[in-house]
């Protein structure tokens, strides 16, 4: 029986990497150099699990405590690197990428978060904020508008149905590497197709229309 701390750091690891691909292709995009590329890949990957660990208390955040986890952000770094001048349709493989870290870290942060005692409705906002907080730093770091306050996509939605599900599963003894799985899927492709087909939550005040969208209310598929 495999304990849920290997499947935990499993899932972890996995998260990082998929966040660390997606940092390095944006600083491929804003032509940074290899160096600015590691670091920016750091910052998306570790981001999110640093502000986590700082919450419920578990100081030093693993990220400092364990080295594996500083392997990812380096390695995503050479790949892209070697292989970014033969990527084509560079916005579809940073979403994809980035759709595998938001799947993975919802369902990590929130674990760590009931394993710390936390009640659900806590347990639910951290995972949230463990799967979005990465990628804000690097497009705050990168001077993008961060993808979680893009009027024209869903970012922490996703996340959140992906943290509701992991606590439901918990909570009736269902979580599993199997069932963890499944959630990761289903969070992935409610991100990509939110992402393909435009669709959006309504703004924050009723009446108001979305610049560049037209009559239908939907932006269309992006590349």
């Amino acid at each position: 029986m495999i304990s849920i701390d290997i499947v935990l750091l499993w899932l972890d690891l996995a998260g990082v990497f998929f966040f660390a691909v997606s940092g390095s292709l944006l600083a491929a995009r804003k032509q940074f150099d290899i160096l600015g590329s590691v670091l920016l890949a750091s910052i998306v990957a570790l981001g999110g699990g640093v502000i986590r660990d700082i919450i419920i208390n578990d100081a030093p955040p693993v990220a400092f405590t364990n080295p594996v986890y500083l392997l990812p952000p380096v390695l995503a770094a050479l790949l892209v690197y070697f292989l970014f001048s033969s990527v084509q349709r560079f916005t579809s493989l940073l979403t994809l990428f980035d759709a595998g870290g938001l799947a993975l870290f919802c369902i990590t942060g929130t674990l760590k978060a009931i394993t710390a005692g936390m009640n659900p409705v806590a347990a639910i906002l951290l995972g949230v904020t463990t799967a979005v907080g990465g990628g804000l730093l690097r497009d705050i770091t990168a001077n993008e508008v961060p993808t979680l306050f893009n009027a024209r996509d869903l970012y922490a939605l996703p996340a959140f149905l992906g943290a509701g599900l992991t606590t439901l599963l918990w909570h009736l003894g269902l979580f599993s590497g199997l069932t963890a799985s499944v959630v990761a899927g289903v969070v992935f492709v409610f991100r990509v197709t939110a992402w393909r087909k435009g669709w959006y939550v309504p703004l924050a005040v009723r009446g108001w229309q979305r610049t560049g969208v037209g009559s239908t209310g939907n932006p269309g598929p992006r590349d």
